[in-house]
């Protein structure tokens, strides 16, 4: 009896150990999906197929060897590939479409080098809550590790930085790996996501062929376990390659506040005498469009501070858009709502928050959402969720209540004062240099009203954001 029990173990394990294998190797999968040798097709169109149907117009690259069947598919597709002299500006600049379009950018870059160089940029999606995706190149599936060109661990590189990793092992696996992508990187708080393509899932089985095959008769009992395990390896890369697969957009999770939460928020609101609002980047995000979250906050008639992406979601001269003296309209305040807002370094960590003022706090993330709360400031009702779809229900179940009109009026008295010194002191002659604030001025009145304000550089920036007027909503990019 006990020596059947053990035999019966050994063969379960055997057997276990069998299909295991069988599985790994990719047996069992190509007893039922083919191999088409012959096939001209690429994994490139499987990856340009997808970023159509997603409705991606634009793909920024620094062309490579790695990601060519790419680029090549996506042009043919008629999705406009935009090269770029650096792999940095690539991702740069896919940040700004994804920011402005409402879509997600994307940047194709080579193994490697090309992917080390693009850091910088993709830190600074995962900062701006972007939804990118970063296409980049490998080494073949089976050469990883083993000193390829341009072969390092880039997985390990970006994990910190992106909200979903993933290495294509398989030709097969592109659309789904894509698809699944694109839907993270649009899902609760947007950011970058990155997937990696080994050289031999984006070229034709005949050209891997080539690679795979071996230059001379495999001899002896190990050359031909070689051999097998090599054209095998080759067959279950494109197994199933071809097969119809499902191109549209996955459902994106978008957070919300509760009915609960809005109904506090509305009771806050109503009783507020001098509430004020600071919109953030994240105001802008899809899905609510910005034209309705300006009808929004007109119907409410708190006033606003703008920051970040937010910037000219009220247009160039509204009553409600107040530029100046903002840390005094918070010390008065007896409620602030911080959509999209965030408590950094930008409003001294909410040190700048009356302690007696009613906050309401709105973010999709929550380490941003009560960043510093322990420390500075706490929130009187903390919302996980979409800024932009909060304030038009907050609007709507505030129908026919408006703020004090005194109170936006008494701010915009003090905005008109500021900006009376703030043009003196661009008025101010010099005796070398030019004046950055008189330079600031006079490009704001030579704006055209479709123009776009990209800004940078410290100091300069922070005066552009209280001198420049953006003419209406996504008009503004900052890093």
């Amino acid at each position: 009896m006990d020596i059947c029990v053990v035999l019966g173990c050994s063969l379960g394990a055997a057997l276990g150990g069998v299909i295991l294998a069988s599985y790994k190797l990719g047996l069992l999968y190509q007893l039922f999906h083919k191999t088409e040798r012959q096939s001209p097709r690429h994994g490139g169109e499987s990856v340009a197929e997808v970023l159509r149907a997603h409705g991606i117009k634009f793909v920024f690259a620094l062309a490579g060897g790695h990601i060519s069947p790419v680029l090549v598919a996506c042009e043919k597709l008629g999705i406009r590939i935009v090269d770029t002299r650096h792999e940095a500006t690539a991702v740069f600049a896919a940040d700004a479409v994804a920011r402005l379009s409402g879509t997600v950018g994307v940047a194709a870059v080579t193994a490697g080098p090309g992917l080390t160089n693009t850091v910088t940029a993709v830190k600074n999606a995962q900062m701006a809550e972007s939804p990118l995706l970063l296409i980049g190149g490998a080494a073949a599936t089976l050469l990883q590790g083993r000193g390829a060109l341009q072969d390092i661990d880039q997985m390990s590189l970006f994990k910190p930085l992106c909200k979903f990793c993933a290495s294509v092992r398989t030709v097969r696996e592109i659309v789904p790996t894509v698809r699944k992508a694109l839907a993270i990187a649009q899902s609760d708080t947007p950011g970058p996501v990155f997937i990696e393509f080994p050289i031999d899932t984006l070229y034709p089985y005949h050209v891997v062929e080539k690679e795979f095959a071996p230059k001379n008769t495999p001899k002896g009992l190990m050359g031909k376990i070689i051999a097998w395990y090599l054209q095998n390896h080759l067959s279950n890369l494109f197994a199933g390659a071809w097969e119809t697969r499902d191109l549209s957009p996955l459902p994106v999770h978008i957070p919300h506040a509760s009915d609960d939460e809005v109904q506090r928020c509305v009771e806050l609101v109503s009783r507020a005498k001098k509430p004020v609002i600071l919109l953030g980047s994240q105001a802008t995000l899809p899905p609510t469009p910005a034209d309705d979250i300006r009808n929004a906050l007109e119907s409410l008639g708190i006033p606003c501070f703008l920051g970040g992406m937010s910037r000219g979601m009220l247009g160039k001269n509204s009553p409600l858009h107040i530029r100046q003296n903002r840390r005094d309209a918070l010390k008065d305040a007896d409620l602030v709502l911080l959509a999209g807002t965030v408590c950094d370094f930008r409003l001294s960590y909410g040190r700048v928050l009356n302690r007696r003022s009613k906050i309401i706090a709105v973010n999709r993330d929550k380490s941003q959402l009560l960043k510093n709360s322990d420390m500075f400031w706490k929130p009187t009702v903390a919302i996980q969720g979409d800024a932009g779809s909060f304030l038009l229900r907050l609007s709507k179940a505030l129908k026919g209540h408006r703020c004090p009109e005194e109170w936006p009026r008494t701010l915009k008295e003090g905005d008109a004062i500021k900006e009376k010194a703030n043009r003196a002191k661009a008025d101010e002659k010099t005796e070398r240099h030019l004046n950055p604030l008189s330079v600031l001025h006079r490009v704001d009145e030579l704006l055209a009203e479709d123009s776009i304000i990209v800004a940078d550089g410290g100091d300069f920036v922070g005066s552009a954001a209280y001198i420049m007027r953006p003419r209406g909503p996504l008009r503004w990019l900052d890093p």
